[in-house]
């Protein structure tokens, strides 16, 4: 017995050593990749010396004797920090990421394949300004020094995820960084599954009823269009659409989750200093690292702070020492989706106003990790690249015979979107703010604009140029051979929205409409908000003068307009009613969540419980009032429409039939739905986070989800390597937090504001920035997560152009000097 035991204890140690190695091994080889801030670097592609100075948050501070060389040093420190996430979005738009994950990407490579992202990417380089193809060619042989640095000198190959998948890396180019403006511009996009939706709506409901769940922005109402089942007879009301790929790198994003942002700026005359105020969070999806990277760049025209995204040489937002910018989302329908119809004689060729014309065409081979390539015919018609049915749910709405295919000014092969960016971070003024904006293609963006004296709010990016006959505004699927649906080139830059020195002294949109306009100047008939929008105007008008503190406040703050508005309407018939009830049963569960409920202001706060009741009651309760006419298709609607539940408890247009359940004999009242969708939250609620209501914290279910894109779901790796943070605010609040809608977690926060600045222009260097990570994308740097809890607390760090600040306390300094 005691051999036995000697032997065993010998093997245990034997086998915590091995282990306590192994993990010493593993942990050398990951750390090799991590970048020494405080080093000299000799390398080729620059004229002169560049100083990379990184401050104590890892902002890097570039300082060059050329624009050319300061665009060097951001390719170099991007690639330094940031060089997986660099390559993932590079192969995305190539459509390669099945060579490293299987067949589980394969759909998405599919997507890209068929839009061409990349080629058109290649194509549009041609069209760029000079000084523009100096920045990206600067930039790429700045990220390509970085590369030659990790093969001659070993660094661990750059990030440790390279360990686990192929670790080969092709040169930087210049196509890749506007392969990656066009990436965005899918993540962005929101229209195309917007049509599809309503269109498979419209095959269940009559107009009316579609009017309730799915209208447009407020505003004037909208002439009677035909409906889907007249263009396109013979489809079933509903057929069972294809998933959607599910992996984190995916990226055209759930409906809901597509672009969001808030940005305002106040007119001295508004300004308690007498300077222009200006604040922006633009909303991405969460992630670790985040999309955002904070840096500084020392350009000839002079310095330029904010945030940059990796892969693109560019400040998307920020401010100069005098001129600041931000954007939003504009919501610009920019996708139409046509319906073309086949030649029943050779299916190469589909319909157009002067006959059958043949397809492009060309074969695309996808090479597949540990499976057969896969080989796809692309097909582009007159009006854009063709889209299977099992891409976008285009299936069901898709008659025999007939393909899709898709219009959208992000396929322009001449996109000078790059080249407005670059020009933007040279304004001066408003004035050549928008001069700039000229020549921005897509996705389209609110432009939000400041200098000392003004302030102004632009549409930007090209708005297509529809024929006022056009059969269904755009709204649906419409016929693709019908000349007066098609696309006739793009409006003027001046048909854009504009508001410049306003009277009131004050611009800003949350997603929101911006005008009322009649088609085709309609800009959309789907925005991202209707509600953050009169929380903003209240804060915005509830003060004379605005100061930065003010703008902060506004920026965080946490109360649920959609909340205050929807209680009193749904709980009408509730409040403080029925008899008593003894503790434990589900009417005194009732009676204590609707007493919290009176007593609450609508602050999503993360440690309070009524955000979390509030939230599961309006989700029970709109699946309540659309399962029995939608059927499955009610699991398209993930997230709850404010205006349609307003509609109904207003009875606007009738709106209350949709209280009574058609299945069953009795006729229900929307007082009845309300009680039934609160027991059956309070029910979810406490099989989840328990029956004690008073002790229920929003922030335990609406957690930030900054995961790994590809890490973020491997056992162990993902402790390491996710970033999840209890917060505060929703989908509905200006410090919005939007949640996931589906599964078993559906209230976590999966999009927000990765970003937020806000610029005082009496005393630029007291302005201040934040990202929601950290700025490396390094598992095991203390930069990877340092920022993300002043994040998650509202707190800043400051946005100074003062190169003796950034020097104090510095990280590290980089030299990089020419070779001779």
């Amino acid at each position: 017995m005691a051999l036995t035991f000697r032997w065993l204890l010998r093997l245990f140690t034997g086998l915590v050593v091995l282990s306590v190695l192994a993990l010493v091994i593993v942990y050398w080889f990951a750390s090799r990749s991590l970048p020494d801030y405080d080093t000299t670097h000799r390398v080729q592609g620059i004229g002169d010396r560049v100083e990379i100075v990184r401050n104590n948050s890892n902002v890097p501070h570039i300082f060059g004797k050329s624009d050319a060389d300061v665009y060097f040093g951001l390719g170099f420190a991007h690639a330094q920090d940031r060089l997986w996430q660099m390559a993932m979005l590079r192969r995305t738009a190539q459509g390669r990421l099945s060579e490293l994950f299987g067949e589980r990407t394969l759909r998405i490579d599919e997507l890209l394949r068929r839009l061409d992202l990349y080629n058109l990417a290649v194509q549009s380089l041609a069209a760029q300004d000079p000084q523009t193809r100096t920045a990206l060619e600067a930039y790429a042989a700045g990220v390509n020094a970085w590369l030659l640095k990790i093969n001659e000198e070993a660094l661990g190959r750059g990030a440790p995820e390279l360990f686990l998948f192929s670790n080969q890396i092709a040169p930087w180019q210049p196509a890749d960084s506007l392969a990656v403006v066009k990436l965005m511009g899918l993540q962005l996009s929101a229209h195309l599954e917007e049509e599809v939706l309503r269109a498979r709506t419209s095959l269940l409901l009559p107009n009316e009823r579609l009017r309730d769940l799915l209208p447009d922005a407020p505003g004037a109402g909208i002439a009677a269009l035909p409906e889907y089942a007249q263009l396109f007879p013979g489809l079933p009301k509903y057929a069972e659409a294809a998933p959607r790929p599910d992996h984190p790198l995916a990226p055209n994003q759930p409906r809901g989750l597509g672009g969001a942002s808030n940005a305002w700026a106040a007119a001295p005359s508004r300004s308690a200093t007498g300077a222009t105020l200006m604040a922006n969070d633009p909303h991405l999806g969460f992630s670790a690292p985040s999309t955002w990277y904070l840096a500084r760049l020392e350009l000839q025209s002079g310095g330029v702070i904010g945030g940059t995204i990796p892969g693109m040489p560019v400040m998307l937002v920020g401010r100069s020492e005098g001129f600041g910018w931000g954007i939003t989302s504009s919501y610009l329908d920019d996708q139409d989706v046509y319906v073309e119809q086949l030649n029943p004689d050779n299916p190469d060729e589909v319909l157009t106003p002067d006959g059958y014309v043949a397809m492009t065409s060309r074969p695309s081979i996808i090479q597949v990790k540990d499976a057969d390539p896969v080989t796809i015919n692309l097909q582009w018609t007159q009006n854009g690249p063709v889209l299977p049915g099992h891409l976008y749910n285009l299936g069901p709405i898709t008659p025999q015979g007939y393909v899709t295919s898709l219009a959208w000014t992000v396929l322009s092969p001449a996109d000078t979107s790059m080249s407005s960016g670059i020009a933007l971070m040279q304004a001066k003024t408003v004035a050549e703010g928008l001069a700039a904006g000229e020549k921005f293609i897509a996705p389209s963006q609110n432009l939000t604009l400041a200098d000392r004296e003004t302030i102004a709010l632009k549409t930007i990016g090209a708005m297509p140029k529809r024929s006022a006959r056009h059969q269904t505004q755009g709204r649906i699927p419409t016929p693709g051979w019908v000349a007066e649906n098609r696309w006739q080139g793009r409006m003027n830059y001046s048909a854009n929205p504009e508001f410049i020195a306003p009277v009131g002294g004050i611009v800003g949109n949350t997603n929101n409409k911006t005008v009322e306009r009649p088609f085709p100047l309609h800009v959309s008939h789907t925005y991202g908000d209707t509600q953050r929008v009169q929380r903003w105007r209240f804060l915005m008008q509830n003060r004379e003068v605005h100061t930065r503190e003010s703008f902060i406040e506004a920026q965080l703050d946490e109360v649920s307009p959609t909340a205050r508005a929807l209680l009193p309407l749904v709980a009408s018939d509730l409040w403080f009613t029925g008899e008593a009830a003894p503790a434990g049963t589900p009417e005194r569960l009732r009676q204590d969540a609707l007493k919290l409920l009176a007593d609450w202001n609508g602050e999503m706060n993360e440690h309070r419980p009524e955000p979390l009741i509030y939230s599961a009651w309006m989700r029970a309760l709109q699946d309540r009032l659309i399962r029995d006419e939608l059927g499955p298709l009610a699991r398209e609607f993930t997230h709850v429409e404010p205006l349609f539940i307003e509609r109904v408890y207003r009875d606007i247009f009738g709106a209350s039939v949709w209280c009574d359940v058609l299945q069953s004999s009795p006729v229900e009242t929307c007082s009845d739905i309300a009680r039934l969708a609160l027991d059956d939250a309070l029910i979810w609620v406490t099989e989840n986070y328990g029956s004690a209501l008073e002790s229920l914290r929003w922030g335990d279910a609406h957690q930030a989800t900054h995961d790994h894109p590809t890490l973020g779901e491997v056992p162990v790796l993902k402790w390491f390597v996710n970033i999840r943070q209890s917060t505060s605010g929703g989908d509905n609040t200006l410090q919005r937090g939007k949640t996931l809608g589906s599964g078993p977690e559906p209230f976590l926060n999966v999009h927000g504001a990765g970003y937020r600045g806000v610029y005082d222009f009496a005393d630029p260097d007291s302005s201040v920035f934040i990202i929601a990570t950290g700025q490396s994308g390094h598992p095991l740097s203390r930069h990877y997560d340092d920022l993300g809890e002043l994040w998650r607390r509202g707190e800043y760090i400051p946005m100074s152009l003062d190169p003796g600040l950034a020097r104090a306390a510095a990280v590290g300094v980089t030299i990089l000097e020419p070779m001779p």
